[in-house]
């Protein structure tokens, strides 16, 4: 079996250009992220993850999405071969004024979601996002979070993620172990959280405990200063092997968010050595430059040891599409977008 790199890349437009398959077909990257620069149609998109699997050789090979919807949603308009989903505060709105019927929505529209990923060759998404919110924060997860309250979040975080898994598709938590303090964007800077340690214990931490059994999670590019003042908990070892994987009790498959965001310096190299250095078991690469995916795919090198053990282990957790109510799952989501 040829080995596996220990990194997930991304590529440039809607169809793999020759450059790209050889690239593929030579690094053997762990997966493929597509991004709405990717995403023209099902069928269109089905032609895409079934040729990078056949460069990698593959035919289980993960292909990544973040269609968490709202305004992170990358199969959806302008095309309207899509379904529109909600941000997640609408489940969270929801979850208050019923509690049984928020997580039966939550659930539902996971599952709705997974049909749609399922039908275009997609087999993880990059959800839920499991960041408490605080007051004076940057508005990069605002809407983006279910809740404001630890419980709601633990609670409708779990029937959105138990429909995604019910219809194929595997989770990845996001942003461990916790991005909603921070008061920049990490596309565009560094964010420094300065919160002491017993409240990140006390409100950040909780919602990725709870989900701890989830079979992959993507880091923050975030400083936690009570933890590591010196790194983003993307390349602290403290963070990672006391915090994640200790205080956490996360043991499944640990990826970087993009390598290419500005909250990140040093060349993509350092950046890679660095990630896999402080415990993380792939490095995710996004924007399609393939200059700078051959210099991530050189450093990353192959996935080994427990980084493979745990690869392997969170790709044998993809069910096959279980049956659902498919005609209460859509009113339930044209009730949530009507509200």
């Amino acid at each position: 079996m040829t080995a596996i790199g220990a990194f997930i890349s991304g590529c440039a437009g809607p169809v793999l250009s020759e450059a790209e398959q050889r690239f593929f077909a030579r690094s053997n990257p762990f997966g493929l992220i597509v991004f709405r620069r990717n995403c023209e149609s099902p069928e269109q998109l089905q032609a895409l993850t079934q040729a990078f699997r056949q460069a990698v050789g593959r035919k289980h090979a993960p292909v990544f999405v973040d269609q968490e919807g709202g305004r992170v949603q990358r199969l959806g308009p302008p095309s309207n071969r899509w379904r529109q989903y909600p941000a997640a505060r609408a489940y969270g709105e929801a979850y208050r004024r019923d509690r049984v019927l928020g997580l039966r929505t939550a659930r539902n529209v996971g599952r709705l979601m997974a049909e749609d990923l399922i039908a275009a060759g997609i087999t993880a998404n990059c959800a839920p996002v499991l960041d408490v919110p605080q007051p004076g924060a940057h508005e990069i997860i605002g809407s983006r979070a279910y809740a404001t309250e630890i419980e709601a979040i633990m609670a409708l975080a779990r029937a959105h993620a138990a429909g995604l898994a019910a219809g194929g598709i595997l989770p990845v938590i996001k942003h461990v172990p916790g991005h909603g303090r921070a008061r920049a964007d990490s596309h565009l800077e560094l964010p420094v959280v300065e919160a002491g340690l017993a409240e990140l214990e006390a409100v950040d931490f909780p919602p990725f405990a709870a989900m701890a059994d989830a079979p992959m999670a993507m880091t923050a590019h975030v400083v936690y200063t009570a933890i590591d003042a010196s790194a983003p908990a993307t390349l602290s070892k403290p963070v990672i092997s006391s915090v994640v994987r200790g205080r956490l009790g996360f043991n499944g498959l640990l990826m970087t968010d993009d390598l290419s965001m500005k909250a990140l310096s040093g060349t993509f190299t350092e950046k890679t050595l660095r990630a896999l250095a402080a415990g993380c078991d792939l490095v995710l690469h996004c924007n399609g430059d393939l200059a700078e995916m051959q210099e991530v795919a050189a450093a990353a090198g192959v996935l080994k040891g427990p980084a493979l053990a745990r690869a392997r282990a969170a790709l044998k957790a993809r069910l096959k599409p279980q049956p659902f109510d498919r005609k209460q799952a859509l009113e339930d989501l044209n009730a949530l977008l009507a509200a």
